[in-house]
C-alpha cells in the first residue's frame, strides 16, 4: 500500500496571493519519494476559520518558547486568560 504524506514545504511559508487570498505550499510525496508541490489557497475568511480551529485545538497546551505572539497568552482586565 502506498503511503503518502502531505506537509508544508521546508523554507516557503505561507504568503499572499495578488488576489488577496493567502496560499501555503504544500509538498506531496509517497513512499517517501517527492511526487509534487501545490498550495493551499484559503480566503481571508478561511484562513480566520482555521486560525480560530488551530487555536482552539492548541489552546489547552502550553505554547512553546518560540511560538508566534498570537500563541502566547494575553491578560485581559479582570483577570481573565485568552489566546
Amino acid at each position: 500500500m502506498t503511503k503518502w504524506e502531505i506537509e508544508p514545504v521546508p523554507g516557503r511559508g505561507l504568503y499572499r496571493m495578488a488576489d488577496g487570498e493567502l496560499a501555503l505550499p504544500l509538498r506531496i510525496s509517497s513512499d517517501g519519494r517527492h511526487r509534487a508541490i501545490t498550495q493551499l489557497a484559503l480566503t481571508p475568511a478561511e484562513a480566520e476559520q482555521l486560525h480560530a480551529a488551530l487555536c482552539y485545538a492548541l489552546g489547552e497546551q502550553s505554547p512553546p518558547a518560540a511560538a508566534p505572539e498570537c500563541r502566547r497568552p494575553i491578560r485581559y482586565p479582570g483577570g481573565r486568560q485568552r489566546y
